[in-house]
C-alpha cells in the first residue's frame, strides 16, 4: 500500500487504503463525508471490524480462567495482542506492556501507583503547557495527596516547548517529566530524547503521553528511553477502550496496584493479599478482550505500510492543509516546519467561534473538532477561548483539505 518516490519517501496508495474503511463511504447532509477529526478518534478499517466480529463469533470467553478450548483461544489472542503492541513501540518484553482503555487510564495508573507511593511533600512533577488535561488532572490529585508541587515548562510564541526554562527547571526535587510526545492542538514534538537524557541526569523519571505520537510516527522506547509510554489505541485505527501503558520492568514491578479485584490476585487472605507478576497485577477483573485483539488488528494493517509512509503522507498533507488555511486569512496555531509537528492543525478563522464554524461545515460534509481540546491552559496561553482544529490521518487527502477550504468559505459568506 506504500510505494517509494524518486526522492526515497515513501508514497501511499491513499486511494486505495480509503476502501479499506466502510466509513468513508457515508454522506453527511447529502454530502461526501471529510472526516479531519482523527486527533479525536481515527476511523477503522474492515480488517479491524472483522477481527471483533470473528472474535465474538467464534472465540467469544473470558481470559486466564478456564481451560475449555475457548477460554484458551481467547488467552491466546488476548497474549499475543500483547506481544503485537510491545513490538510496535520497541519493547522485547510483553511484560511490559499493560493493557487498558488507553493514554487517560493509563496516566492515572502511572500517578497512582508509582506517584502516590514514591513521592514526598516538595518533590516536583514537570508538566508543559502543552498538556491534555489527562496528563494534568491525575499529577494534580497526587501533588494534593502526597504534597508534591507541579511545575509547567512554557511554550514559545512559535508553539515549541521553552527549552531553556525546563533546564531551568530540573532542579534536585525533580521527581517526574511528564510530557505530551504530540501536542493534540499544535502539533508540536518535544525532542524527546534529549528531555529524558536531562530529567534522568537529575534522577528523575520520563512519562511521554503517546496518545498522539504512537499512531503518527514510529516510535522506539528503547531510542527514547522513556521510563512509561501511553498508547490510545483508538487514535491508531483500534478499537476505543484499547491499548495501555508501556513501562520498564523495574518500575511496573516497584508500582503498586491501580485497581484490585478478581485475576490481578495471587494469594488473598483475611487482611492482606499478594500480586500475580507484571502484568498481569495491573489487570484487575475481566478486560477489553476483543478491544485488545482488534487493536492488534489494527497494528497488522499499519505493518506493511509502514510508519514512515505514514508520517510522510501526513506532512505532505498538513503542510497544504496550513498554506491553504494561510491563504483564506485563518490564523495557525503551532510550528509551521512539519518536521517539528504532527498533522494536528489549530486554527481561528475570522472571529468565527469554533463551535458556530464547526456546525457550518458539518453542513458541507466536512467533520472538525471545536473547543479547547481538553487543553485549556494551552488555549488561555494562545489567547483564545476554543480553536477549531482539522487533524489528519493516512486516508485523509489533499483534495478533502481542498474541501475544508470551500467549507470554511461558505462559512465566511454566511457570517459575513
Amino acid at each position: 500500500m506504500a510505494t517509494v518516490a524518486r526522492t526515497g519517501t515513501p508514497v501511499l496508495d491513499v486511494e486505495r487504503i480509503r476502501k479499506d474503511f466502510p466509513i468513508l463511504d457515508r454522506r453527511i447532509h447529502d454530502r461526501p463525508l471529510v472526516y479531519l477529526d482523527s486527533a479525536a478518534t481515527s476511523q477503522k478499517p474492515r480488517a479491524v471490524i472483522d477481527a471483533i466480529v470473528d472474535y465474538y463469533e467464534r472465540h467469544n470467553a473470558n481470559i486466564h480462567r478456564s481451560v475449555h478450548t475457548l477460554a484458551e483461544e481467547a488467552t491466546v489472542m488476548y497474549e499475543a495482542a500483547r506481544s503485537k503492541l510491545a513490538g510496535w513501540v520497541g519493547s522485547d518484553d510483553p511484560a511490559t506492556i499493560v493493557f487498558n482503555r488507553g493514554t487517560t487510564e493509563a496516566v492515572n495508573l502511572v500517578a497512582h501507583g508509582w506517584g502516590r507511593k514514591f513521592l514526598r511533600e516538595g518533590d516536583e512533577i514537570v508538566l508543559s503547557e502543552l498538556e491534555h488535561h489527562s496528563n494534568i488532572i491525575p499529577w494534580q490529585l497526587v501533588a494534593q495527596a502526597t504534597g508534591a508541587v507541579l511545575r509547567y515548562v512554557p511554550v514559545t510564541d512559535e508553539g515549541r516547548l521553552d527549552l531553556d526554562a525546563f533546564d531551568s527547571l530540573l532542579g534536585p526535587r525533580a521527581k517526574l517529566v511528564a510530557i505530551s510526545g504530540m501536542s493534540n492542538v499544535l502539533g508540536t514534538m518535544p525532542p524527546l530524547r534529549r528531555i529524558a537524557d536531562d530529567a534522568h541526569a537529575v534522577g528523575a523519571l520520563v512519562l511521554v503521553d503517546g496518545a498522539q505520537l504512537v499512531p503518527h510516527a514510529p516510535v522506539d522506547v528503547r531510542m527514547l528511553d522513556c521510563d512509561f509510554l501511553t498508547i490510545s489505541g483508538h487514535k491508531m485505527l483500534g478499537p476505543t477502550a484499547s491499548g495501555g501503558l508501556y513501562a520498564k520492568r523495574e518500575h511496573l514491578e516497584a508500582m503498586d496496584p491501580f485497581l484490585g479485584g478478581g485475576e490481578m490476585i495471587r494469594e488473598v487472605g483475611r487482611d492482606t493479599s499478594t500480586w500475580r507478576e507484571i502484568p498481569w497485577k495491573f489487570e484487575a477483573g475481566t478486560m477489553n478482550i476483543a478491544e485488545e485483539i482488534g487493536l492488534a488488528a489494527a497494528i497488522e494493517y499499519l505493518e506493511p505500510i509502514g510508519m514512515d509512509a505514514v508520517r510522510a503522507h501526513e506532512e505532505d498533507v498538513a503542510q497544504y492543509a496550513i498554506d491553504r488555511l494561510n491563504e483564506v486569512g485563518a490564523r495557525v496555531f503551532g510550528p509551521h516546519d512539519m518536521t517539528e509537528r504532527g498533522a494536528e492543525v489549530s486554527f481561528w478563522f475570522r472571529d468565527i467561534h469554533p463551535h458556530d464554524l464547526s456546525q457550518v461545515l458539518d453542513q458541507e460534509g466536512v467533520a472538525i473538532r471545536a473547543g479547547h481540546h481538553c487543553t485549556q491552559i494551552l488555549h488561555r496561553v494562545l489567547g483564545v477561548p476554543a480553536t477549531s482544529r482539522a487533524s489528519f490521518y493516512l486516508y485523509n487527502t489533499r483534495d478533502e483539505v481542498d474541501a475544508l477550504i470551500a467549507a470554511l468559505e461558505k462559512a465566511g459568506e454566511l457570517f459575513g
